[in-house]
């Protein structure tokens, strides 16, 4: 019986995650919920899964939650409550699934309390690649990847030589406006963002796959999770996401992991592997899934990808950069405070801005993020002003 913490339980990926738990009730325990200010999800958490303890990041919500449970479960608050929570003895397991650099300290936490680490959260190896591997290496953890992306590339290399592999193709939907003129980019609306196609996703990574920023952050995931250098990872635009991504070898050979668009199937091999278990999850039908299209993606529509690939060639603290004006962009394209192909734009004259520091340390990382955050606002703001 594994005890799992779920680092971000109320949304679509810790949701997916107590899904496969509840399918598992021999093998797997829910010890502790993570939120950040979802209590009302939260609360019916607890009652469904009556975990040892939760820990909500924003202060009020946490005070709120302490009122409805009235004492009968353990609440901690802020990120120290998170921290503590992924050290624990009776921690076996951390799903790692919070939103953005939120996840970065508490997965280095767990990382050196030695905790098998199943990682959600693709920021964290984007802004801190090297220094997470180099202490997952050191504590001798495994990090298992959840996006079904790398879980796809996991399982290709499983028994191959890594001097076979000839590149990693990563498959990417194309998202909402795929074949969306891109003059009428300017003016879509965020409804018309979240409108995914193929997966049921938090608001920020459908913006993020809207814009293929999310694929961007991937090729830097898989760089750091495989060991596989820059020129080796090629990004395909796959519409109907049947197949979740390719290991083409020197041979010529290409391995491909399929699977209909589900989350629960790549956390659920997060859980059990290196081993595979019945699970009830819906099925491929090659008799009814048609066509399977294949093309390259736009960098001038998709200029988001463009930045992220260069930021992976900088290397240093231009990805930390990148992932933070992201963030900041994201957070006011969903408040209609910018437009859509603003976002690429403010990350651009972030990166623009910035001068590379390599090898950075965690407190490097921190502050670039930081100041990086103050000045996309800080831009945001002045361009407002001056409309």
């Amino acid at each position: 019986m594994k005890n799992i913490a779920i680092l971000g339980s109320t949304g679509s990926i810790g949701t997916s995650s107590l899904d496969v738990i509840a399918q598992n009730p021999d093998r797997y325990r829910v010890s502790y919920l993570i939120a950040n200010k979802n209590i009302n999800l939260l609360e019916k958490q607890i009652a469904q899964y009556n975990p040892r303890g939760v820990a909500v990041i924003d202060d009020c919500a946490a005070s709120v939650l302490q009122k409805l449970v009235n004492g009968t479960t353990e609440i901690l608050t802020g990120l120290e409550g998170v921290e503590e929570i992924v050290q624990r003895d009776d921690t076996d397991i951390v799903i790692s699934s919070l939103v953005g650099f939120a996840g970065l300290r508490p997965t280095i936490k767990a990382i050196k309390a030695g905790k098998t680490i199943a990682l959600a959260n693709k920021e964290t190896l984007v802004v801190a690649g090297e220094l997470i591997m180099t202490l997952a290496h050191e504590n001798n953890v495994s990090i298992i990847p959840v996006d079904s992306e790398h879980s796809a590339i996991l399982q290709c290399l499983i028994g191959e030589d890594p001097a076979t592999v000839a590149k990693v193709i990563l498959t990417a939907s194309g998202g909402p406006f795929l074949n969306t003129p891109i003059e009428r980019l300017e003016t879509v609306t965020v409804d018309e963002a979240l409108n995914h196609p193929n997966w049921k996703m938090g608001n920020k990574i459908t913006i993020d796959s809207a814009t293929l920023m999310n694929k961007g952050l991937e090729v830097i995931e898989a760089h750091h999770l495989f060991g596989i250098p820059a020129d080796k990872i090629e990004v395909v635009i796959h519409p109907q996401s049947i197949i979740h991504s390719m290991v083409e070898f020197i041979d010529g050979s290409v391995k491909a992991q399929l699977g209909v668009p589900d989350m629960k199937i790549p956390i659920q091999y997060a859980l059990t592997y290196p081993e595979r278990t019945v699970s009830s999850f819906e099925r491929v039908n090659f008799t009814r899934t048609g066509t399977m299209a294949f093309q390259e993606p736009d960098m001038k529509q998709f200029p988001c990808l463009r930045l992220a690939l260069e930021a992976m060639q900088a290397g240093g603290t231009m990805p930390t950069v990148l992932n933070a004006a992201n963030e900041i962009a994201v957070h006011a394209f969903l408040n209609n405070e910018i437009t859509f192909m603003q976002i690429p734009a403010y990350i651009e004259q972030a990166m623009n801005d910035h001068t590379t520091i390599m090898n950075p340390s965690l407190h490097v990382i921190e502050e670039t993020d930081r100041e990086t955050r103050k000045r996309v606002r800080s831009l945001i703001q002045n361009d407002r002003r001056s409309e």
